[in-house]
C-alpha cells in the first residue's frame, strides 16, 4: 500500500515525463524492468525526483531555472539505477540499451522543438509579431472586444507555436492596451492562459504533450483535429463568464504609435515555417520517418534564406544571423526536458511507472485515470504527466488517447502554475495577474474542463 501511495504522489509531480517512459516499456519485453521499487535506493530516487520538482514548481519565487534541479536529479537517479542494475546482475550492454532508448526519445523531441523555436525567433526578429501588436493597439478597440480578439488570436497562434510563446506575444498587447486598467490585464491574462492551453490541445505540434503523443504513434496527424470542438468549448465556457467582468470601456490611447513595419523577408520566413510543418507531416505520414527529420529539412531552407538575406541587406543594417536565432531558443526548456526524460526513464526502469499504471489504469479505469491526469497537470505541469502516461503505456483505443491528450493539455488552465504560459505571464504582469487572481476563476475554468470532456464524449466516442 505504501508503494502505491508513493507512486501516486510521484505521478502527481511528473506530468511531462511520459515520453521517456514509453521507451522503457518498449525495452521491458527484451530486458525486463528491474522491479526494485521496494528497495531503499529505489525510494531514494523517488524522493530525489520529488525534491527536484518542488524546486521546479517554486521557480517563480526562487528564480532558479527549472532545468538545473531536474538535470542534477537525473544524474543522481541514473547513478543509483546503474548501481542497482550492476548489483542484480544486469549486463552493462542492457543498461546502455535503456539509456540509448531514452536518449533517442529526447533527441527527437529536442530537435523538433529547436527548429520550431528558431522559426519563432526569426519571425520575431523580422517584426512579424510586433506588426500584429501595433495593429491591435492602433485600432482602439474596447476592452471587451480586445478580450475576445486577443483570446482568439492566442487560441489559433498556440496551435502552431507553443503555448508559452503565444501567451507572451499576445500578453504584450494586453499589457500595452490595459496599462490603465489592472482588472483588464488580470482577466486578459487568465483568458490568454486558457486560450493558449486549449489551442495547443488540438494540434499535433501545438503543445509538447500532443507532440509526444504524435511521435509515439498513438494517433495520426489529422486525428488530433477531432479535439478542435472540445478545445473550443474549453475556451468559450470560462471566457463567456469572464466577459461580463471586463470593463465596458475604451482604453485611453497613451501614444500615437503607428504600424510597425516588417523587415524584408518576413512573409517568406512565415511561408517557410508553414512549408516546414508540411514537410514534417509528410515525412511522418508518407515516408514513416520521425517528424524531426522533416523539421530539420525545413531548418536548412531557413538557413539558405538567411544566407540570401545577409547578402542583400545593405551595409550598416543589422544583419540576419540564423545561428543567433538558434542560440536564442529556450534552452532552459530544452534542457529541462532532458532532465525530465532521463529522471522519469530511470524511475520507469526501476519499476515505478508500471506500479503507477496498475494503480491508476487498472484500478480506476482509463476514463477516470485520464481525467485525473488533467487535474494533476494543473498542479505540476502537463509535460511530465504526459511523459509518465506514455511511459506506462496503458492499452487504450484512439478515443482514450485523445481524451488524455485533451485533459493533459487543458487541465493546466485550472491553476496559474499549471502551465508554462501561466507562470510566464505572472512574471511579466507587474503584480496585476497572480496565483490568487487566477484561483478566483478556477470554478468556471473547471466547468470548461468538464464541458470539454463531455463534448469529446458526444462528438468522438
Amino acid at each position: 500500500m505504501f508503494r502505491v501511495l508513493v507512486v501516486t504522489f510521484l505521478l502527481a509531480l511528473m506530468p511531462d515525463l511520459v515520453m521517456a517512459g514509453e521507451a522503457d516499456l518498449k525495452l521491458s519485453s527484451d530486458i525486463g524492468l528491474l522491479n526494485l521499487t521496494a528497495t531503499h535506493r529505489g525510494l531514494f530516487c523517488v524522493m530525489i525526483f520529488i525534491i527536484a520538482y518542488i524546486f521546479v514548481m517554486t521557480e517563480e519565487f526562487t528564480h532558479l531555472r527549472k532545468s538545473k534541479p531536474v538535470i542534477l536529479a537525473a544524474g543522481i537517479i541514473w547513478a543509483h539505477v546503474a548501481y542497482l542494475a550492476n548489483s542484480h546482475g544486469v549486463a552493462v550492454e542492457q543498461l546502455h540499451a535503456v539509456v540509448t532508448y531514452n536518449l533517442a526519445e529526447y533527441a527527437e523531441l529536442m530537435l523538433f522543438l529547436l527548429v520550431a523555436m528558431t522559426y519563432i525567433n526569426s519571425m520575431a526578429e523580422r517584426n512579424v509579431f510586433e506588426r500584429l501588436r501595433s495593429w491591435l493597439v492602433s485600432r482602439r478597440f474596447g476592452y471587451r472586444k480586445l478580450f475576445w480578439i486577443t483570446g482568439i488570436i492566442t487560441f489559433f497562434l498556440s496551435s502552431v507555436a507553443d503555448n508559452l510563446t503565444a501567451a507572451l506575444l499576445v500578453g504584450a498587447v494586453v499589457m500595452t492596451v490595459g496599462a490603465k486598467s489592472p482588472r483588464f490585464v488580470s482577466l486578459g491574462f487568465i483568458n490568454l492562459v486558457i486560450a493558449a492551453n486549449a489551442g495547443g490541445a488540438f494540434s499535433p505540434f501545438g503543445d509538447i504533450t500532443t507532440l509526444m503523443v504524435w511521435q509515439a504513434g498513438k494517433a495520426q496527424f489529422f486525428e488530433f483535429f477531432e479535439l478542435f470542438i472540445p478545445s473550443v468549448v474549453n475556451y468559450l465556457v470560462p471566457a463567456a463568464f469572464m466577459h461580463f467582468a471586463i470593463p465596458d470601456e475604451v482604453p485611453e490611447s497613451k501614444s500615437d504609435e503607428g504600424l510597425v513595419a516588417m523587415k524584408p523577408g518576413a512573409m517568406i520566413v512565415c511561408g517557410l515555417f508553414a512549408l516546414t510543418i508540411a514537410i514534417a507531416v509528410s515525412f511522418k505520414q508518407l515516408l514513416h520517418l520521425p517528424p524531426f527529420m522533416g523539421m530539420m529539412v525545413g531548418l536548412s531552407l531557413l538557413m539558405f534564406f538567411a544566407y540570401y538575406l545577409r547578402n542583400v541587406e545593405r551595409e550598416g543594417e543589422a544583419r540576419f544571423d540564423i545561428f543567433s536565432k538558434v542560440a536564442d531558443a529556450e534552452w532552459d526548456t530544452l534542457l529541462f526536458f532532458f532532465g525530465v526524460v532521463f529522471a522519469v526513464g530511470g524511475l520507469g526502469y526501476i519499476g515505478y511507472l508500471e506500479l503507477a499504471s496498475v494503480a491508476m489504469y487498472d484500478g480506476l479505469g482509463a476514463t477516470s485515470a485520464n481525467i485525473l491526469v488533467g487535474v494533476l497537470s494543473a498542479i505540476v505541469d502537463n509535460i511530465p504527466v504526459m511523459f509518465a502516461v506514455l511511459s506506462m503505456g496503458p492499452d487504450m483505443d484512439l478515443y482514450q488517447w485523445m481524451l488524455v491528450t485533451l485533459t493533459a493539455g487543458v487541465g493546466g488552465s485550472m491553476l496559474s502554475i499549471g502551465s508554462a504560459a501561466g507562470v510566464a505571464l505572472m512574471g511579466t504582469s507587474n503584480g496585476k495577474y497572480t496565483f490568487f487572481s487566477h484561483l478566483k476563476w478556477a470554478p468556471v475554468i473547471a466547468l470548461g474542463y468538464i464541458a470539454s470532456i463531455l463534448t469529446h464524449y458526444m462528438v468522438n466516442a
